[in-house]
C-alpha cells in the first residue's frame, strides 16, 4: 500500500486527495491517512492541504515498499552485523531464489579472507541468494557474473568507465568503489544455492582508505541515487546470469578488465606469482606469463597492479 500511494503521490506531482487515493487503492480514507504517517514516520514529507497530500522529498532509503516488484524476497534491515550472515540463515532455511538482504550498515562488513569491509550509512550493502541449476565447476563464474553486472550497471546508469580488477573489485579511475564476495552451499554434485555479497561505496565520504578507493559521490560531484542503482543492478544481475555456462561471459568480463595485458603480483596461499596478466580460463582463474615466457594459473589470491 505504501509503494502504491508513493507511485500515485510521484505520478501527480501535485497534491492528491485522500479521496481519489482511497479509490485509486480501493480502501478507505483512513486507511491511506495511516499509511501516509508511516511514510513520514520513515522519512518521506508529505505536505497536507485542503486540496490533498503532495510528495516533496524522499529519504535516502533502501526500503521495501520502494522496490514493491521483489514483493516479500526484499528484507531491509536498518543495521545488520552482516548481509551475508542473515542470508546464510536464510539460504539454509529454504529462502527462494531471488531473495535480497539489505543494510543501511553494517557491523561487521566483510569481504574476502574476512577482512573488514567499512559499512556506514550511505553505501549500498546487500547480499543476493541465488539458486541456479549449475553443476558446482561453475560456481566460481558467480564473482565474473556479479562484477560484470555492477560494471554494467554504473556504465549505463551513471555514465562511469567501472572496470574490472581480478577477482572480485570494480574500479574507475583505478580506484576501488564496489567489493563482491560469494559462498557457497552445495552437494557433490549440485548446488544448493550461491550467495553473492555486493558492497558499493555509494554516498559516503572513505577519506580513511587515502587514494586506494572512492566512492561513486567522488566522481559524479553530488549524491548519487542508490535506489535507482540498486535496482537497475539486480536486474542486470538477474540478466547475466543467463550467460554463466556460456562464453559470452567470460568475453564480458575480458572486455572491462582492468587486469589482462598488464604486470600483476599476486599473492596466493601456496606463494607469490608475478608476470603480465594474458588471460581468464573458462573458471575465471588468471593466467599469468612469467617472464621466462611460462604460464602459471591464480584460482584465489590477492592482485595487486604494477
Amino acid at each position: 500500500m505504501k509503494s502504491a500511494i508513493l507511485n500515485l503521490l510521484r505520478d501527480e506531482g501535485e497534491e492528491v486527495s485522500g479521496e481519489v487515493l482511497s479509490k485509486e487503492l480501493g480502501t478507505s480514507r483512513v486507511s491511506v491517512w495511516k499509511h501516509i504517517n508511516g511514510l513520514r514516520e520513515a522519512g518521506y514529507v508529505i505536505e497536507a492541504s485542503s486540496r490533498g497530500y503532495r510528495l516533496t522529498s524522499s529519504p535516502d532509503l533502501l526500503l521495501g515498499w520502494e522496490f514493491p516488484e521483489r514483493g516479500k524476497k526484499f528484507q531491509h534491515f536498518t543495521t545488520v552485523d552482516s548481509t551475508m550472515d542473515v542470508a546464510r540463515v536464510l539460504a539454509d532455511g529454504g529462502a527462494e531464489g531471488g531473495t535480497v538482504v539489505v543494510a543501511e550498515s553494517q557491523n561487521r562488513g566483510r569481504g574476502r579472507l574476512s577482512r573488514e569491509w567499512f559499512s556506514p550509512r550511505g553505501g549500498i550493502y546487500f547480499t543476493l541468494i541465488l539458486r541456479p541449476e549449475i553443476a558446482p565447476a561453475y560456481a566460481p563464474r558467480m564473482n565474473l557474473m556479479a562484477s560484470v553486472a555492477v560494471a554494467r550497471t554504473l556504465r549505463n546508469l551513471l555514465g562511469l568507465d567501472a572496470r574490472l580488477k581480478w577477482p572480485n573489485d570494480v574500479l574507475i579511475e583505478g580506484r576501488k568503489v564496489c567489493g563482491i564476495l560469494a559462498e557457497m552451499g552445495a552437494e557433490m554434485d549440485a548446488v544448493k544455492f550461491i550467495n553473492i555479497g555486493v558492497g558499493i561505496n555509494a554516498n559516503l565520504s572513505i577519506a580513511r582508505y587515502g587514494e586506494k578507493a572512492a566512492s561513486l559521490k567522488d566522481f559524479k560531484g553530488t549524491q548519487v541515487s542508490r535506489k535507482d542503482i540498486l535496482n537497475s543492478l539486480l536486474e542486470e544481475m538477474f540478466r547475466q546470469q543467463s550467460l554463466l555456462t556460456t562464453g559470452d561471459l567470460l568475453e564480458e568480463w575480458k572486455s572491462l578488465s582492468a587486469t589482462l595485458n598488464r604486470e600483476v603480483r599476486i599473492e596466493t596461499i601456496g606463494g607469490e606469482i608475478a608476470g603480465r596478466a594474458v588471460d581468464i580460463d573458462s573458471n575465471g582463474a588468471l593466467v599469468i606469463k612469467g617472464k621466462d615466457g611460462s604460464l602459471r594459473t591464480a584460482f584465489a589470491g590477492d592482485c595487486f597492479h604494477l
